[in-house]
C-alpha cells in the first residue's frame, strides 16, 4: 500500500497535488464490496509512517419513515442491487463493518428521491431525513457525519433547510443531485442556495441520478444508466458550474463530486478547446483544468 501511495504522489506532483481515482482505488473488501465484508479486516492506511484517519464521504443511507411519506411513489426507492438493505443502518452492525473495512468515519447521505414532490411533501421528507441523520450521528459522533437533504426544487426552502442543517443539526453540508430533473444548478434561481452554502462553509455533495434525457438509450444490458449515466450527469453538472461562472461568483463555494468527478478530469483539455472554437462568450475567468484544483473529486478522502 505504501508503494502504491508513493506512486500516486509522484503522479500528483504534475497536477498540483490533485489525484484522480476510481471507485476502487484499493477495494475495501476482497470481493469488491456490495454487501457485508465477511471475515476480513483491512489494514490501516499509513502515510509517512503514521496511521491516517480514513473517511468515506460516499455512504448512502435510507430511513423507512421518510420513504413511507412518499406513498405509492415510494416504491422503487430502495435500489434493486446487492447490499441494498445496508442502506437501513443498524449502528452496531455498521460500526463493526467499518472496523473490518478500515474506515474510521462515514459521512452519510440520501440520494434525492423527492424532487418531483410538491412543496409540503418535500418539506416533510427532508425535515424527517435531517432529523434522523442528526440522531444517528449523535449516537456515534466520532464515527458518523452527514450531508443534509434539501428540497432543491424550492430554492427558498432549501436555503432554510441548509441553514438549519448546519446550525441546528451540525451536519457537514448537503447532498444534492446533478440537477433538479434536468434543471441545472447554475441557473440564477438556485444562486441563493449556493450563496448560503458559501456563507456557511457547507459542502455540497453532488451525487448524480443518471442522465434522464438519455433514459431510452440506456435501456438494455450493462446497467448503462449507472455506469455511463451517473458519471456523465456529474460531468455535466460540474462543467455547467464552471462555464456559467459559478466558481467566480461564489469563489469559496465547496463542491464535492461523486464517482471521481465523472469524466471531467480526463476530458479537461478537450473542454478547454471549446473556449477557442465556440463563438460565444465564456463567463469563466480560468480554464477547466485550473478549476479542478478547487473541486474535491475523490471517492474517499484520507484526512
Amino acid at each position: 500500500m505504501g508503494q502504491y501511495l508513493n506512486s500516486l504522489k509522484k503522479s500528483a506532483s504534475g497536477l498540483g497535488g490533485l489525484i484522480f481515482c476510481g471507485c476502487c482505488m484499493k477495494p475495501a473488501v476482497p470481493e469488491g464490496g456490495g454487501g457485508k465484508p465477511g471475515p476480513y479486516k483491512r489494514p490501516p492506511v499509513i502515510i509517512n509512517g503514521k496511521q491516517a484517519k480514513t473517511v468515506d464521504i460516499h455512504t448512502h443511507c435510507l430511513f423507512q419513515e421518510s420513504i413511507d411519506l412518499m406513498g405509492e411513489n415510494g416504491k422503487g426507492i430502495v435500489p434493486p442491487v446487492k447490499g441494498a438493505q445496508e442502506h437501513f443502518i443498524v449502528i452496531e452492525e455498521r460500526i463493526k463493518d467499518m472496523d473490518a473495512m478500515g474506515i474510521d468515519m462515514e459521512i452519510l447521505s440520501i440520494n434525492p428521491y423527492w424532487y418531483k414532490a410538491d412543496r409540503d411533501l418535500a418539506e416533510k421528507v427532508c425535515a424527517l431525513n435531517n432529523q434522523k441523520l442528526a440522531e444517528l450521528c449523535a449516537m456515534a459522533p466520532t464515527r458518523f457525519g452527514a450531508f443534509a437533504s434539501l428540497a432543491m426544487q424550492y430554492p427558498d426552502m432549501a436555503v432554510k433547510q441548509l441553514e438549519e442543517a448546519m446550525t441546528k443539526f451540525d451536519l457537514q453540508g448537503a447532498a444534492i443531485g446533478g440537477s433538479v430533473l434536468g434543471d441545472d444548478f447554475c441557473h440564477p434561481k438556485y444562486h441563493p442556495v449556493l450563496a448560503k452554502a458559501e456563507e456557511l462553509g457547507a459542502t455540497l455533495f453532488i451525487h448524480p441520478q443518471s442522465t434522464p434525457q438519455l433514459e431510452s438509450r440506456f435501456k438494455g444490458n450493462g446497467w448503462l444508466a449507472n455506469t455511463i449515466g451517473n458519471p456523465l450527469d456529474t460531468t455535466i453538472a460540474l462543467e455547467k458550474l464552471i462555464y456559467e461562472g459559478i466558481f467566480d461568483k461564489f469563489p469559496k463555494l465547496k463542491i464535492l463530486a461523486a464517482h471521481g468527478g465523472g469524466f471531467l478530469g480526463s476530458y479537461a483539455p478537450r473542454m478547454n478547446r471549446s473556449c477557442l472554437f465556440r463563438h460565444r462568450t465564456v463567463i469563466q475567468k480560468l480554464n477547466s483544468k485550473s478549476y479542478l484544483l478547487s473541486i474535491s473529486i475523490k471517492f474517499i478522502l484520507i484526512l
